[in-house]
């Protein structure tokens, strides 16, 4: 039996290329807000960091009725560090929008989401976003996303996929380049005709596959995912279990069912074969668990989810200024937040070590931690991380390390610069294309050269490059990289930065504090252009004297600190320095706190 009256569709694409603003404008158009209702922006990044970076984090759910038909909707992430929220809810739909900037045309996380919907045989809607850009480029990047299917193998069906122009900002939708449309309606009529119905069969015995974990305080843990069988029903008893035998299967029962319209959800009695829903009640349920009829049990496999490349630590904090700001600060607050953050992401990995105070986080990149470390520290939690390390593999008797494919878009004057710095890091040159006025270069380097790249590179071209990468293989190790060719500021002595201690630091580097900012011996205060730490005396105060000589007691200039954020922060780290986080605070600092101990400890070496 096939649903006619239901759609469920995935919109995929590279960072940046509009993803969420083309939701915003499908729920609109299909009425479901009221005419009065005011309407934020990005209405589906919900979440206080996804609106403050302008990226989406979280796969995340809703839907919209057009001529009696349900569609629903995932809208993704397009960050290459949260492909594993991307792979785990193709498993949810029967076809994709594949969304391309009509001047930037397809880049590397655009390939990473194609090519795992081609090996799920979904199909294919091409939509050519951003067509109202001055330097759009229409004809060209419908080609090149013809090429990159024929470059990831598609079938003959998927290379027939319609190809729409579309201006998500404004609502419009053609299939004609060379005629804008006036609203979305092509687009949802290609979605009608184009994307196969879900087949059902209502008669099975229950058959659910868990894609998703949302939590509540009320209700705990909510399954997000697609029936693939039969009719699920408030107050039946299942059985759950997963495809892999991980766990033992267990009892349970279903005490709520919420279908997904517009943006809430809605309870109701029971949904059928095809329909989305999320339902609680279930208490140990995970990503990747299937739930059957009572006595039935039939697993159903789960996509299998890319491994993380990058690793960091994240310890307790046992600096001096430990426990003054946070509001969970011990080892098992840290282990519980860490375990309960692996329910809902099924790319990070979390591990003990040899202490019972520091654990290893595994994930797919340093965007990936960086956001973790971020959502924790908004928690009220207080922790201290180490520079981010990528996860080598033995292959064939061989030290391997992970590959990323980087894309580089820059100005024609800035590409012997780059060029120059990404030789230095180990990457090698894939191809260069003019585009427009620009050149687009791509390479293949180790993850771990660019570590700490994103900052130079964004000086390098005076702010206007654009640079994404994506996992590409693990590749043979490519030796020695230097992470950092700069030293670090240390202070001498606890105690607050003064006016008088920073002018006399500030000739000897770049300073990231101010005045009347508590510092404690070993904390990093600045940058130094040479390789090796200094140590300055920030607290230093000048001695009073009863000699006076004209000028010498002017007010004494000082050079704004750079404020470093988080990203920042990572990129700078030395493999001896720690980062310590706090809801108020980041302060990089010394493993070795003591002065004279590291001294003794660069003796011995």
């Amino acid at each position: 039996m096939i649903r006619e009256d239901l759609r469920n569709i995935a919109i995929i694409a590279h960072v940046d290329h509009g993803k969420t603003t083309l939701v915003d404008e499908m729920l609109k158009q299909s009425g479901t807000f009221r005419d009065n209702q005011t309407v934020e922006e990005r209405v589906m990044d919900s979440n206080d960091i996804e609106r403050e970076r302008g990226i989406t984090i979280l796969a995340k759910n809703t839907s919209i009725k057009y001529k009696d038909v349900k569609i629903n909707i995932i809208d993704t992430p397009g960050h290459a560090d949260f492909g594993g929220e991307v792979e785990r809810v193709l498993k949810m739909v029967n076809g994709v929008i594949l969304l391309v900037d009509a001047a930037e045309g397809p880049m590397p996380q655009t390939r990473f989401v194609l090519q795992k919907a081609l090996e799920l045989g979904h199909k294919i809607i091409v939509v050519v976003n951003k067509i109202d850009r001055p330097d759009a480029r229409l004809n060209e990047v419908g080609d090149e996303v013809l090429e990159l299917l024929m470059d990831l193998d598609a079938s003959d069906e998927q290379l027939d996929s319609p190809i729409l122009y579309c201006s998500g900002r404004d609502g419009t939708a053609s299939m004609d380049p060379n005629a804008p449309g006036k609203d979305l309606i092509p687009l949802l009529d290609e979605i009608l005709s184009y994307i196969p119905a879900p087949e059902a069969d209502d008669e099975g015995e229950m058959q659910y596959l868990v894609s998703a974990i949302d939590y509540n305080d009320y209700v705990g843990r909510i399954a997000i995912g697609r029936i693939e069988r039969g009719v699920i029903k408030v107050n039946q008893e299942v059985t759950v279990g997963d495809y892999h035998a991980t766990k033992k299967e267990y009892r349970g029962k279903i005490v709520t069912i919420y279908q997904i319209e517009g943006l809430n959800r809605v309870p109701c009695e029971s949904a059928r074969a095809g329909d989305i829903v999320c339902i609680s009640g279930l208490e140990n349920i995970t990503i990747g668990d299937t739930i059957c009829s009572f006595g039935n049990f039939e697993p159903l496999p789960f996509v299998k989810i890319s491994e993380p490349t990058v690793e960091m630590t994240f310890s307790v904090n046992d600096s001096p200024f430990a426990g003054r700001e946070g509001k969970f600060v011990t080892s098992r607050q840290l282990r519980d937040r860490l375990f309960k953050e692996l329910l809902k992401d099924v790319s990070l990995r979390v591990s003990e070590t040899d202490t019972t105070d520091s654990f290893r986080v595994a994930g797919r990149g340093e965007m990936h931690l960086s956001i973790l470390i971020e959502t924790m520290r908004r928690e009220g939690y207080e922790l201290a991380v180490s520079t981010p390390r990528v996860l080598y593999k033995e292959i064939n008797g061989k030290l391997c390390e992970p590959i990323e494919r980087l894309v580089i878009d820059v100005p024609e004057n800035c590409v012997g610069s780059v060029m120059e710095k990404i030789g230095a890091r180990k990457g090698d040159l894939l191809q260069m294309t003019p585009v427009g006025s620009r050149m687009r270069i791509e390479f293949l380097i180790p993850s771990r050269g660019l570590f700490g790249y994103r900052s130079e590179f964004l000086t390098d071209t005076k702010g206007e490059g654009i640079m994404s990468s994506v996992f590409y293989e693990y590749k043979p190790h490519k030796g020695d990289i230097e992470r950092r060719s700069t030293g670090s500021l240390v202070a001498f002595e606890t105690g607050e930065a003064v006016t008088y201690g920073l002018y006399n630091a500030q000739e000897r580097g770049e300073l990231f504090i101010g005045a009347g900012t508590q510092v404690y011996e070993g904390m990093v205060v600045g940058a130094s252009p040479k390789s090796d730490d200094l140590v300055v005396n920030v607290c230093k105060k000048k001695h009073l004297t009863n000699t006076r000589a004209s000028g010498s007691d002017d007010a004494l200039r000082l050079i704004p600190p750079r404020i470093l954020s988080l990203e920042d922060c990572l990129e700078f780290l030395a493999d001896d320095e720690l980062l310590e986080i706090t809801p108020k605070s980041m302060r990089i600092r010394k493993r070795t706190l003591s002065n004279s101990m590291r001294a003794k400890e660069r003796a011995k070496m």
